[in-house]
């Protein structure tokens, strides 16, 4: 899949571009290839290209997807991306180096006992729903705070920032600074904001992880 690392190029020069229009040193900026529904050949495309951190919103396919590949590429990194449901957490605890979607206390406590069950805890991040979507998953904005705070005191260091999506056709700025505002408020530095329409922008407000899909692998297979 030639594709696959041409478009891959192509987004970490735009990624480092960013970065030093802002002002930021670009390693200080990681790439999450959001391979969702793709095939394992796409990640191993991927990974041929050099990419090592991947993200999958549905525990399930991440757990047929995944083993195979790290056991030839250990230091391969899978992020869960999408909302979680209780029931799959101690599957998301044995195989995420990290889950972005801590979102409510149902889901902290379904975590917690997972990760006393398996012996391991995977980093980290509460999702805040920075425009107060009903349909989203996220922490609404006024609860917030008070779940961040909650959260680093169960996880500690496990916890180790945010992550949103900003309202399709909004201006995603306001919730880019939303979010980096929260983080320094809790002294957390992992910012995860900023997908295929908006990572440079989301790089110029601060962001530490970038989640791009679409633009690495094109659209999503017509059987999903």
């Amino acid at each position: 899949m030639p594709d696959v690392a041409r478009r891959l190029l192509a987004i970490r020069a735009r990624m480092d571009s960013a970065a030093r229009n802002a002002g930021r040193n670009p390693a200080d900026v990681r790439l999450v290839a959001v391979s969702k529904f793709h095939p394992a050949q796409a990640v191993s495309a991927a990974m041929a290209a050099g990419q090592r951190v991947f993200g999958e919103n549905r525990v399930q396919e991440a757990c047929a997807k995944f083993p195979p590949l790290r056991a030839t590429t250990p230091d391969l990194r899978l992020h869960l991306i999408g909302g979680l449901q209780t029931n799959k957490a101690r599957d998301a605890v044995k195989i995420a180096d990290m889950i972005e979607s801590l979102d409510r206390p149902a889901l902290a406590d379904a975590l917690d006992r997972a990760a006393q069950a398996e012996g391991r805890m995977p980093d980290l991040l509460v999702e805040v729903n920075t425009g107060d979507e009903a349909q989203k998953f996220g922490v609404p904005r006024e609860q917030a705070d008070s779940f961040i705070r909650t959260c680093r005191q169960r996880f500690g260091a496990s916890l180790r920032g945010l992550m949103c999506i900003p309202p399709a056709g909004q201006d995603p700025v306001p919730h880019f600074r939303l979010l980096r505002a929260m983080a320094g408020e809790h002294g957390l530095d992992v910012l995860s904001m900023g997908m295929s329409a908006d990572f440079e922008q989301a790089i110029a407000q601060g962001a530490t992880l970038v989640r791009v899909g679409s633009a690495i692998f094109g659209p999503r297979p017509p059987t999903v």
